[in-house]
């Protein structure tokens, strides 16, 4: 059942990012009078699609039909990305046959300039469109909920913060010179702004200052693994208990709080999960709350680590809220939009190529978008759409790249024409088209290879 919701929900944000970024480019094309002969969602043999000649159909259309201006939209096999078929472009179809024939007005060839370059980058602006107005739709109904403390409620055993000595208690005041003042701001300090560096904590532990310096090697990349601190009042809620289990055995609802395990009050659900794992397959004393009444009985974690229920950490200590109305929320939209989706992307990138991060461990392809696209969907629908704007962002910064085979490509080429007054010659066009296309497949299927190598 994991996999199929892995599968379910990957496919779902592919096809919208997809839909999306094509629609930008075919609605483009058509405002500037050029045919859509195809608008595809993924690639590959045509499985089933509809145009206004012949309707609904299955497989592969008759290689004598003229759609002229109609334009078939297609469902192809491999779900993995997607293209419009623009007329007299070279594009991702490799279909080449236009270019034995003189350029009609209908062609993207027989355009001007600017309007091929609006064509072209139509489809970045769609991304970044589509990422904006879900960063504003949050903003305008969320607001912005920051956790007003600095304070470690939990240190996960084994963790680089136990490790380096990080206690339950201590208060953290700066991160690298970076004074904090809620919990937030400690996780883009660890896991985004000092992403790959050492890392010095300014603590007050008890009315006195401590420093703890953490080695970058010591650190390692935050990325993949977590820091192991987790803030003050996070209590773990019951959402469901599985028939079958240990926890439904004893009588445990949903609902519940867990207040103790294995003889240690619980101030965390992290912790909770943690002692879990350490108790498995012995009997274990735990105690949980219903209704502001005491409950214990004896338990026994199976064998995979569980008790058979479903937690939710729920922060019950201040929350700083601030609301936003549809005119304050235009500018923070776009602040959050090009922090998380763009400064950081560089940031990430600027790091793989000094070293600081390693390449395989920052890029992430199919298996991992799948991974992260079904937990950011257990955290809830505002959860997912968030993730959905980030990639969408992602996927826009990726295809405006110079580079053969991308919308940044096809720019490049239309930049020198418009510069020298000449376009670049079909053959030379097609070259490119080719070679960047095989480049991107080898790229593609070496980080789906680092991709399956690093699933744990």
């Amino acid at each position: 059942m994991e996999l199929i919701s892995t599968i379910f929900y990957f496919l779902i944000v592919i096809g919208i990012l997809v839909f999306i970024h094509e629609f930008g480019h075919f609605i483009a094309a058509r405002a500037c009078g050029m045919r859509a002969e195809v608008f595809a969602l993924g690639i590959g043999f045509r499985l089933f699609g509809y145009n206004k000649k012949t309707g609904f159909t299955f497989g592969k259309l008759p290689a004598d039909l003229e759609l002229g201006e109609v334009t078939d939209y297609r469902v192809c096999a491999f779900p993995i990305g997607g293209y419009v078929k623009i007329a007299g472009m070279i594009d991702e179809s490799m279909d080449k046959k236009f270019v034995e024939k003189e350029p009609k007005p209908w062609e993207y060839r027989s355009k001007p300039v600017w309007k091929r370059m609006i064509v072209i980058t139509a489809g970045v602006a769609m991304n970044i469109f589509l990422a904006f107005a879900i960063f504003y739709a949050l903003t305008l109904m969320k607001g912005k909920n920051l956790t007003d403390t600095t304070t470690i409620g939990y240190v996960s055993k084994n963790s680089i913060a136990y490790q380096s000595g990080i206690l339950e208690g201590d208060e953290i005041v700066s991160i690298n010179n970076n004074e904090v003042k809620y919990w937030e701001d400690i996780q883009n300090q660890l896991y985004i702004d000092n992403l790959g560096e050492s890392l010095t904590l300014n603590i007050n532990r008890a009315s006195e200052n401590i420093i703890i310096k953490i080695p970058k090697d010591e650190v390692g990349i935050l990325a993949n693994k977590n820091f192991g601190i987790y803030p003050s009042k996070i209590i773990p809620h019951i959402n469901s208990v599985l028939q079958g289990k240990p926890a439904k055995t004893i009588g445990i609802q949903k609902g519940d709080i867990i207040s103790g395990f294995a003889g240690k009050e619980i101030v965390h659900s992290q912790q909770l999960i943690d002692l879990i794992k350490v108790n498995t397959n012995k009997e274990t004393e735990i105690e949980w709350l219903r209704d502001g009444n005491e409950m214990s009985a004896t338990i026994t974690p199976s064998a995979d680590s569980t008790i058979g229920i479903e937690i939710s950490s729920q922060y019950e200590g201040p929350i700083e809220k601030t609301t936003y109305n549809i005119i304050t929320a235009f500018p923070k939209a776009f602040d959050d939009m090009f922090y998380y989706g763009g400064e950081v992307f560089f940031k990430v990138i600027a790091k793989i190529v000094t070293g600081e991060i390693p390449f395989k461990k920052a890029i992430g392809g199919p298996v991992k978008i799948a991974q992260a696209s079904a937990q950011s969907a257990e955290g809830g629908f505002f959860t997912f759409i968030g993730f959905l704007a980030l990639l969408s962002m992602s996927l826009a910064i990726i295809n405006i790249l110079p580079f053969p085979a991308l919308d940044g490509g096809h720019f490049l080429l239309l930049l020198y024409e418009g510069v020298v007054r000449k376009p670049v010659p079909y053959k030379v066009q097609i070259v490119l088209q080719n070679v960047g296309f095989i480049l991107l497949l080898a790229f593609m299927l070496y980080v789906i290879y680092n991709d399956i190598i690093s699933i744990k």
